[in-house]
């Protein structure tokens, strides 16, 4: 009796670590156009001897089991599997075949980082489920004049897919979701920075990068603070309004600017 028990705690333990071993297991990649260098694993349900580990050569032609030479190049994992799939189908050598396509290393797919990156330019996306984030990472980040906001530009689908991502609010606990898969021929492009201009009597007049809800306050602190002859109620706010034309406003301190605002602060009078 005590072994019987023994034996069903080891057999309910063993359930238990499969059952979390595929709720852990990524989502398969379907969507994922094959390209050259691509490294894939095709695998047919209850026929080993159709299983194949292959290379996708520039020609985007492999040469399969019973088939012969397939076009998979520039098909999408879930069309690769269908073609596939039909060919051994068409062929009488299978009933019902089920296909499984597993993309090991992607080497034929890449993406564009373009803006204020620290390195621009196209990197191959080596890593099946490569994320913004990983991408980033290639190009080095956002150089000091990037925005805290980017655009990703592609196709989802045969869609044509744009979404903005705040890259803040990402890696501050956001929404996960943002941290979008990147696929074949994506450009992630990186905005510059919202910029205000400051002078007049103020220690270091120029162009400040305009931080998140910066106020005139702080602008001010940022340019060093006001000369000996500044004055706080000499402050004026020049802002282009949606028509185009420039509005000369009298701000409060802990009134928030806009981007492309120019501050000026007048001399004393007294």
């Amino acid at each position: 009796m005590q072994r019987f028990l023994l034996r069903l705690f080891a057999a309910v333990v063993l359930l238990a670590s499969l059952g979390s071993a595929q709720a852990q297991r990524p989502p398969a990649v379907t969507d994922y156009v094959l390209g050259p260098g691509d490294v894939i694993k095709i695998t047919v349900f209850q026929s080993p001897e159709l299983s194949l580990d292959t290379r996708i050569p520039e020609t985007g032609v492999i040469s399969y089991p019973l088939l012969g030479p397939v076009q998979l190049g520039n098909l999408t994992v879930a069309a690769a599997e269908k073609r596939i799939a039909d060919g051994l189908l068409n062929g009488k050598f299978l009933k019902q075949p089920q296909v499984s396509i597993l993309v090991i290393t992607q080497k034929g797919s890449q993406a564009t980082v373009l803006g204020f990156a620290v390195r621009q330019g196209r990197y191959p996306l080596e890593v099946t489920n490569t994320k913004l984030s990983d991408l980033l990472a290639l190009a080095g980040g956002v150089s000091p004049e990037g925005s805290d906001t980017l655009t990703v530009v592609g196709t989802r689908n045969g869609q044509p897919f744009r979404r903005q991502v705040d890259l803040k609010s990402l890696f501050r606990g956001g929404n996960p979701a943002d941290d979008i898969v990147i696929q074949h021929n994506d450009v992630v492009y990186i905005e510059r920075a919202p910029q205000i201009y400051v002078y007049g009597e103020v220690q270091r007049p120029g162009v400040l990068r305009l931080e998140r809800g910066m106020t005139v306050l702080q602008a001010l602190a940022a340019s060093g603070g006001l000369t000996l002859r500044g004055t706080q109620r000499g402050i004026r706010v020049h802002r282009r309004g949606a028509d185009g034309k420039v509005q000369e406003l009298t701000p409060e301190l802990q009134e928030a600017l806009q981007p492309d605002d120019v501050v000026f602060v007048r001399e004393s009078l007294f």
